[in-house]
């Protein structure tokens, strides 16, 4: 085979690879256009009994957003997507439908819904539903948000 042939077929081979390429990048844009899947619908609350107190997640970082309340009314969404419950759209560490609380049996419990980022719980990553309590520290991107009662 001479040098040209050989040559030739590397050429083709680099477009080749130029091309799987642009098409990785196109795929994965397009994932995140479309945004994370539906959440699994939290199972049905059970009504209230008595005077207690509703969930709520209250902002406490950014600065700009501080003093914020969410009530937890059996499930919230947390994201950057207009559809969340807690928009977050000036947080660019947020997926468009990072996490979800929501309430089971009087409890509230946080889910990291496959963000990129991830949410934290007290500083730990979070890879299942996890069970709030009062006070707890709940961070999704740069946003830092406790819940309270």
């Amino acid at each position: 085979m001479t040098s040209d042939g050989l040559l030739a077929i590397l050429k083709y081979c680099l477009l080749a690879l130029l091309y799987l390429f642009l098409l990785r990048i196109i795929l994965l844009v397009g994932k995140e256009l479309r945004g994370t899947p539906e959440p699994v619908p939290a199972e049905p609350v059970a009504p209230r009994r008595g005077r207690r107190r509703a969930w709520r997640l209250l902002v406490v970082e950014p600065e700009t957003a501080r003093g914020e309340q969410h009530e937890v009314d059996g499930e919230l969404t947390i994201g950057r997507a207009g559809g969340c419950g807690v928009v977050l759209a000036d947080d660019t560490f947020v997926s468009q439908v990072h996490a979800r609380v929501f309430e089971r049996d009087g409890e509230a419990w946080v889910e990291d819904l496959g963000s990129t980022n991830g949410t934290l719980v007290n500083g730990e990553a979070t890879t299942e539903a996890r069970r709030l309590r009062k006070g707890d520290v709940v961070q999704i991107g740069q946003t830092v948000l406790e819940a309270t009662r």
